[in-house]
């Protein structure tokens, strides 16, 4: 089955208003592969939503960075799938590590969120990976396993889901999962699914790698045969997150 290459654009906590116009101003000019190549979704801050899904080519989708776990009210600071919809913003990435990590969003609250968001017809990427210490005691799958079987324990259709592998101690850090080392945890994920949800759910779901991803390392990942695209940190707010998109075309080759 051929799955299409996505690639995410993380902004996090980043960007003035001429800021953010300037990366959409890039993007807009740039030439990229295919919408039937390539899906590509940019997820600046929610204060710069409207904006940038105003300015932005029409090939290219919004995401949200995060949101509400349940239906909004008295809840100082958050923002609700609702507030999502009604801004017509298509995707939101959920359970990041940062958020994971600095906000104590657990496994079952992360779970909790993705079926919130899908219920309201959000798509959602969905972000797993292991600490430093947790690759290095040996207990990476069972770390990825458990973050995973909680999202999917919430999802019954997963053409709405793109899972991101993002080791956290390759987020911002410029150290990289080799190749080898995403394709086999990957790998690993895929069998996960096609063990617990269904051979069809596995074949089809996306996997994309997240974790210090560049314009020089992103062909060799690509060339993976597990690996589905990108969840982009700070290159995104780059030009070089044009090469990453064009990295598409090596997929197509394969």
């Amino acid at each position: 089955m051929v799955r299409k290459f996505f690639v995410g654009g993380n902004w996090k906590c980043n960007g003035t208003a001429e800021e953010v116009k300037k990366i959409v101003t890039v993007l807009n000019e740039a030439e990229v592969p295919s919408e039937d190549d390539v899906e590509v979704v940019v997820s600046p801050p929610f204060v710069f939503l409207p904006v940038v899904k105003g300015l932005l080519r029409p090939d290219f989708q919004v995401a949200a960075q995060n949101c509400w776990v349940r239906r909004g009210g008295a809840f100082t600071g958050e923002i609700s799938a609702e507030m999502l919809v009604n801004l017509g913003t298509p995707w939101v990435i959920l359970g990041h590590s940062e958020r994971r990590s600095l906000l104590n969003e657990s496994n079952e609250f992360v779970g909790d969120k993705v079926a919130y968001a899908l219920s309201l017809g959000l798509k959602v990427i969905a972000c797993v990976g292991e600490t430093l210490q947790q690759r290095e005691s040996g207990s990476t799958m069972a770390v990825v396993a458990a973050q995973t079987k909680a999202i999917a324990a919430n999802v019954s259709y997963w053409d709405n889901v793109v899972l991101a592998y993002e080791p956290v101690w390759a987020i911002g850090t410029g150290k990289v999962a080799t190749p080898a080392q995403a394709q086999e945890v990957h790998l690993e994920l895929r069998k996960w699914l096609h063990d617990n949800v269904g051979a069809e759910v596995a074949a089809s779901t996306r996997i994309i790698y997240g974790g210090s991803v560049n314009g020089a390392n992103c062909k060799e990942l690509a060339g993976q045969p597990d690996v589905d695209g990108f969840l982009v940190g700070g290159a995104s707010l780059k030009p070089e997150f044009i090469d990453i998109i064009k990295s598409a075309t090596v997929k197509s080759q394969l």
